[in-house]
């Protein structure tokens, strides 16, 4: 990514920052081996500039993954969850600023997490959950209050991330699927600490499992492809 305009390196660990072009069944599919945060206090053009770039580059279908915090008890550690719809916390939105030359200024985001995709989705593993991801700015992991609070309004997932990319891409007319994996239960909801190395354990034990089920959605989708 660092070799290519305005693809900041990754400065979290697991994020390799690669891209790279693959085939999946017959779609020709752009793999974003990582990505940027707003915490890391490069802007939010920094962060939604993998999935602007992707959409130039025709991509119609975005696929858009990420480690979270379970809020809801019953959502497994180490298992995935469909992302039914958003709560953006992060005090952010990528729209923001003089209008985009492309895409509408005041974005519907009513069906933002595509019922094609999920349903999709739901067909190949009839077993995905679904869940409100609620998205803050981070990096410290969020309050026991905090949690409860996204609860209180509706979230069964939080984390730091995708939501921005989300908005920006529908803005330009980019279908969004969202996979979030579940790699501890959210702050307050058992008594143990939130440690970053085990988020990445999680991660990594889940991560074939978790690829099987990407290229199945991905085959099956119409269209090229971003996960």
């Amino acid at each position: 990514m660092a070799d290519l305009d305005g693809f900041p390196p990754p400065s979290v660990a697991g994020h390799t920052g690669a891209i790279r072009s693959v085939v999946v069944g017959d779609r020709r599919t752009l793999v974003l081996v990582g990505r940027s945060h707003l915490y890391e206090g490069l802007g939010v053009d920094a962060v939604v500039h993998g999935v602007r770039t992707a959409a130039a580059a025709g991509c119609s279908v975005v696929v858009l993954t990420n480690a979270a915090g379970g809020v809801d008890p019953e959502l497994v550690v180490g298992g995935p969850v469909l992302i039914a719809d958003h709560l953006n916390l992060t005090g952010y939105n990528p729209l923001v600023g003089p209008p985009a030359p492309t895409g509408p200024r005041f974005l519907d985001l009513t069906e933002c997490w595509s019922p094609r995709l999920r349903a999709l989705a739901r067909s190949i593993d009839p077993s995905l959950p679904e869940a409100v991801y609620a998205a803050f700015l981070g990096p410290s992991y969020e309050t026991p209050a905090e949690v409860r609070m996204a609860r209180a309004l509706g979230a069964g997932l939080v984390g730091m991330s995708t939501v921005l990319e989300a908005i920006a891409a529908r803005q330009l007319g980019v279908e969004v699927l969202g996979l979030s994996l579940v790699t501890n239960p959210a702050a307050g909801v058992v008594a143990a600490p939130i440690d970053h190395a085990d988020v990445l354990a999680q991660g990594q034990a889940a991560a074939d499992a978790l690829g099987h089920l990407l290229v199945e959605i991905v085959a099956a989708s119409s269209g090229p492809a971003l996960s």
